[in-house]
């Protein structure tokens, strides 16, 4: 004998509500753990800044400019003392692919924009077209290597090298 069950859309729609509704709370209580779990390993590890420069000199830029900067030798031995080998070999080849693949873009896609690449320097003086002017001393970035842009009018800014291509549309557009 076959038995007909009918199931109406509002009880099938309870259902998945309360499925969701379920899935949503164990996310929730997960993601609360998670949190917690990294509070607590955080407040063991100690925070280190980084070192700073053994240089005191200058690097003065003009017009549309990316600058990446780097450490020195005796600021990357200091940051490499501090930090697990595995860390640092991981981090160093990381940096490396994100400002060679920064270069690569900015030649194809934004060349009118000078490359500047600093290592034995403390400061970034942009001087703007205004004949205005701005210092950074990179001893108050705590990022290692990093890049700035410059258009010449505007204050630099720090980019973010795995969204450049964003971050460089954004400012030089506005």
């Amino acid at each position: 004998m076959k038995t007909n069950v009918l199931i109406s859309h509002k009880d099938t729609t309870r259902k998945i509500c309360f499925f969701l509704f379920g899935i949503a709370l164990s996310c929730s209580q997960t993601a609360k753990k998670d949190k917690s779990m990294l509070d607590n390993s955080n407040s063991k590890k100690e925070n280190h800044n980084k070192p700073g420069s053994t240089y005191e000199d200058t690097l003065i830029i003009y017009d549309q400019t990316a600058v990446f900067y780097q450490p020195d030798s005796s600021q990357l031995d200091s940051i490499r003392l501090v930090t697990d080998s595995s860390i640092f070999d991981a981090s160093m080849h990381e940096y490396f692919y994100q400002i060679k693949n920064s270069h690569i873009v900015l030649k194809k896609n934004w060349s009118q924009i000078k490359i500047v690449d600093s290592k034995n320097v403390r400061y970034l003086n942009f001087i703007k077209s205004d004949k205005s002017f701005e210092v950074l001393d990179l001893n108050n970035y705590n990022d290692g290597y990093g890049m700035f842009i410059f258009d010449g009018k505007k204050s630099p800014t720090t980019v973010d090298m795995t969204n450049m291509e964003e971050a460089i549309h954004f400012y030089f557009s506005n």
